[in-house]
């Protein structure tokens, strides 16, 4: 008999076993049993062993949350619950914990949103189907329908159970299509259970016996049943490895076998190890063909893993890994650009790479990130940009203390405030959404961080700038160039990355003060190479060159008795100097300004004034110039001459009495003088009175004597 056996083969549905949803249930329950006493609202999961195991554990079954205490806590099971459940606990006070399943969750939202008729694809005794209807609204119940059925009148907004058979909702949706009826079909059958039952198909259709291992009262294990026992004669419906048809599978060389998705892992493995024992099989032989304890085996944390999506949705991406938990990568940790979501990246069917998180979330799933993965690929391609000195481009996305933090794709790096730019900075905010290119200034492979610098890459492009414009420049040469910044000797040129220097003496043949006379910052001017010195990295640029030399071409442009326009530029006490070009200057002799004599040329002229001018004489030899402004005049009439004449001579007699005036206040202002010198004379002693007497006497005595004598 045991010849019977030995080439027999067994193979295992990869996705056996359980599900996303059913295994983020059973852990959330387990969890919280830790912590004290717990419910299940309803078998967590339709299988008689789980939940005699759990009911161990701490994790009791009750079926109304009027059997819970006030204060108690409850788990919603993965199949969820009504919207009046959540209402009664509330009011109860009884907390909550909400395993429902991701997937039966978002079919609540979409029929608690929608205003349409909603019609429920599925098994209406199933506890999910009773959930999704109590979401939708009340003024609108949902119908409940699990066939093809027609006489729907009005719109309906059509979702399907969970672990509903694709064809049977293929049926549906035939059926309103063939009446007519308007609907917006949501196609809500969780991929997973598709896979399960595709798969199933598969190796019902290649096996001589097929194994569904699950507990009876599950939905999607009897339909599992259903499934392979259309293409294999010879299904049978286990519940563990006691109820293993052994009589029957010496018969078949080729057996398949699936789990259902409340069928824990270790039954399967019972079941299998069973076989294994006795058909007298060693279980390496079985692993060739099984290979279950793959399946079984969960990654490791920081593990690179490979997988397929099989469900994307706002929040996080479900990736199958082939074992028996589902990689759950969340937004958070999903490589996106700016305005990405996870629908415009991850696509189902789609094979992935990410790195292992946590073997387990919280909430059952081996938690996943595409970021961390990148980001060990990022920290690689900067050490190799360290190593060979190349560039790379990041983006600044904050300031902090003493620099700001740039990243490079996933990686997080720092430049200082010195190393942002090639001049000093005192604020980093300006440079804050930046992207620039930097070089990888000093790296910390133990801590695995990173210095970047933007200033070693702008000195490096200058320096290769520097280089290209000296091999390419020559004296002589005429170059475009934008003015930077002026001096008071000049102005400084960029000329394709490197300053040339214009002095003031090479901006115009004319004199300037400042070069601001004739240019701007940023103008951009053609000027000529004069001289070029690579050592001490410094060019003389010229503009006037790009123009002759007024005096060498002065006959093509002037002529005596020409008459020209001209600016004062200089008055002297002989004349004043009229510019008539930059670097072209006449002069206009004191006798030549008007037809009058003129004593005081300020009185006449003044500086920056345009006049008119005529050319007396061009001495070549001397570079002089002379012109006049009383030749460009008409000469003065008879009558003119009179007025003018009359108004000199009442100006002369005008001019004569303020003098007049001028001299007579003088003297009163001289006698006022005077009288306050003699005010401030000092007064003598009153002599006695007997003294004055004699005086006075004596002084008419002399007054009689004297014309005594001269008689």
């Amino acid at each position: 008999m045991t010849d019977n056996f030995v080439n027999k083969r067994i193979i295992v549905a990869k996705s056996a076993g359980f599900c996303f949803g059913v295994k983020r249930a059973i852990d959330m329950a387990v969890n919280g049993a830790a912590k004290g006493k717990i419910y299940s609202l309803g078998p967590l999961i339709h299988n008689e062993t789980v939940v005699e195991d759990l009911e161990k554990r701490g994790v009791h079954v009750i079926s109304s949350l009027e059997e819970a205490e006030e204060g108690s806590t409850v788990v919603i099971r993965s199949h969820g619950e009504p919207e009046k459940v959540y209402n009664l606990a509330a009011k109860k006070g009884i907390r909550l914990v909400d395993a429902t399943c991701p997937f039966v969750e978002k079919i609540h939202n979409l029929v608690r949103e929608t205003n349409k008729q909603v019609l429920i694809v599925g098994d209406e005794n199933h506890p999910e189907v009773k959930g999704i209807a109590g979401w939708c609204s009340k003024d609108k119940p949902a119908i409940i329908i699990n066939s093809a059925q027609g006489g729907f009148s009005e719109e309906l907004f059509v979702v399907a159970q969970t672990t509903l058979r694709q064809e049977i909702l293929d049926d549906v949706i035939s059926k309103l299509e063939e009446e007519g009826v308007c609907f917006e079909l949501h196609n809500t059958i969780c991929k997973a259970t598709k896979e399960r039952q595709d798969e199933c198909e598969r190796l019902a259709k290649e096996s001589d016996v097929m194994l569904v291992i699950g507990d009876r009262m599950s939905s999607n294990t009897r339909k599992l049943f259903d499934i392979a026992k259309k293409y294999c004669e010879h299904t049978y419906l286990i519940a563990n490895k006691e109820d293993l048809p052994l009589h029957q599978l010496r018969k078949c060389n080729k057996i398949g076998t699936v789990a259902g998705a409340s069928t824990p892992d270790y039954t399967i493995k019972e079941v299998i190890a069973n076989m294994s024992e006795n058909k007298e099989l060693t279980m390496a032989e079985l692993l060739l063909e099984v290979d279950i304890d793959k399946s079984l085996k969960l990654p490791r944390n920081g593990e690179i893993v490979t997988g397929k999506v099989h469900q994307v949705n706002e929040g996080e991406v479900i990736v199958n890994l082939g074992v028996k938990k589902d990689g759950i990568l969340p937004k958070s940790e999903a490589s996106l650009e700016e305005g990405q979501s996870l629908t415009d990246v991850f696509k189902v069917d789609d094979e992935i790479k990410a790195k292992v998180i946590k073997t387990d979330d919280g909430d059952g799933g081996i938690l996943l990130s595409t970021k961390k993965l990148e980001y060990i690929a990022n920290w690689e391609e900067i050490v190799k940009a360290y190593e060979d000195k190349s560039v790379l481009e990041v983006k600044v996305t904050r300031a902090v203390k003493g620099g700001v933090i740039a990243e490079y794709k996933e990686f997080s790096g720092f430049i200082p405030l010195s190393q942002l730019s090639d001049h000093f900075v005192v604020d980093a905010e300006e440079f804050i959404g930046k992207t620039m290119e930097v070089k990888v200034f000093r790296i910390d492979p133990s801590k695995t961080k990173a210095v970047f610098s933007h200033k070693l890459y702008l000195g490096e492009e200058r320096q290769k700038l520097v280089k290209e414009v000296w091999d390419k420049l020559n004296v002589d040469d005429i170059v475009e160039g934008t003015v930077m910044r002026f001096t008071d000797y000049g102005a400084f040129v960029d000329i394709g990355g490197i300053d040339g220097l214009l002095h003031i003496s090479e901006i115009s043949w004319g004199k300037l003060k400042h070069p601001q006379e004739v240019l701007k910052i940023g103008d951009k001017i053609n000027v000529k190479v004069l001289s070029m010195n690579e050592e001490k990295e410094k060019i003389s640029l010229g503009l006037k060159q790009n123009t002759p030399e007024p005096w060498s071409v002065i006959d093509e442009k002037y002529q005596v008795g020409q008459i020209i326009e001209g600016k004062v530029v200089q008055i002297k006490e002989y004349g004043a100097f009229v510019e008539l070009e930059p670097g072209l200057d006449g002069l206009v002799h004191i006798s030549e300004v008007a037809h009058k004599r003129v004593e005081n040329l300020s009185n006449e002229l003044e500086v920056g004034q345009t006049v008119q001018v005529k050319i007396l004489e061009v001495d070549k030899d001397r570079k002089r110039i002379s012109l006049s402004i009383r030749e460009t005049m008409d000469p003065p009439t008879a009558e003119e001459i009179a007025a003018e004449k009359a108004e000199a001579e009442a100006a002369k007699a005008e001019a004569a009495k303020v003098e007049a005036e001028k001299a007579e206040a003088a003297k009163v202002e001289e006698a006022k003088t005077e009288d306050a010198k003699v005010e401030e004379a000092p007064v003598p002693e009153e002599a006695p009175v007997a003294e004055i007497a004699v005086a006075e006497e004596s002084s008419e005595e002399a007054a009689v004597e004297e014309p005594a004598e001269e008689a």
